[in-house]
């Protein structure tokens, strides 16, 4: 296989791997389904809110989604489901 230059060397190796078709799933059909579940269940947004927030906090919000890929809605949904949950890591600011 030819070489990506911008991927390291075990990047490159899995990509060589997975387009020789060498990689297979471990995962058993029980597994399968207890994650399909899980994220039924996790995923699930079924209450509406409205917030109000000020211009330049909405500006930054779509700027940082943007930047992930995502959706605003789905950036602010998940920073808040983070919080609540404990798994948001709050870094220092630089000085």
């Amino acid at each position: 296989m030819q070489a990506t230059p911008s991927l390291e060397p075990e990047e490159q190796q899995l990509l060589d791997d997975f387009e020789a078709g060498s990689l297979h799933s471990v995962a058993s059909p029980q597994l399968l389904t207890q994650l399909r579940a899980a994220a039924r269940s996790t995923g699930q947004k079924d209450v509406r809110i409205n917030i109000r927030l000020s211009s330049p906090d909405l500006q930054a919000l779509r700027a940082r989604a943007l930047q992930e890929g995502i959706p605003y809605q789905t950036l602010i949904s998940s920073v808040l489901h983070k919080y609540i949950s404990g798994t948001l890591r709050e870094e220092p600011a630089p000085r």
